[in-house]
């Protein structure tokens, strides 16, 4: 009987050594092999609001590069504040590109993924070409959205050359 307890404590501690690593491997499970390509801080105002870091597996980053943005907040923001902004900036960038319906349903999608952020936690969204994006909060997968054209505009954000902040984009770039 104690040889059998011993196998199934074994077997249990295995298990749960094997769920560990699995649940922190995070959003680098979908980029193996990434490394740092740049980072940088966003200031609004003075007010240092986050830290980004910018991941991927080629550099120059091109269009149909896989990638993770990294974002560490350094104050306390609502998930709807995160949402809105967010959205009027893909508004700003895509213009009648994209159409109320889609604002509409990728307003969803962010609600989904996001949370109101405390200082020191870490939205990660991942790019994936052909696919759409995965976001990570901390390191557990909060969700993922189906959808090529949101992931492009919603990293357009940061890294379309219109951005409203160039100097973060060229250091997320690293140049």
């Amino acid at each position: 009987m104690n040889s059998i307890r011993r196998v199934l404590a074994a077997r249990l501690l295995w298990l749960l050594v094997l769920f560990s690593a699995t649940a922190s491997a995070g959003w680098q499970e979908s980029l193996p092999n990434a490394r740092l390509l740049g980072s940088g801080e966003f200031s609004w105002f003075g007010f240092k609001v986050y830290n980004a870091r910018l991941w991927g597996t080629a550099l120059p980053l091109t269009a149909d590069s896989p990638f993770a943005l990294e974002l560490t907040y350094r104050r306390t923001i609502r998930r709807d504040e995160l949402v809105q902004t967010s959205l009027d900036e893909i508004q700003r960038l895509s213009g009648t590109a994209v159409s109320a319906a889609q604002l509409k349903d990728w307003q969803a999608q962010m609600q989904r993924a996001f949370v109101d952020v405390e200082p020191g936690q870490r939205i990660t969204g991942v790019f994936l070409p052909g696919r759409g994006v995965q976001f990570f909060v901390d390191q557990r997968l909060q969700h993922a959205v189906d959808d090529e054209a949101f992931a492009r505009a919603f990293f357009a954000i940061w890294l379309d050359p219109r951005t409203r902040n160039p100097q973060l984009r060229a250091q997320l770039l690293g140049r």
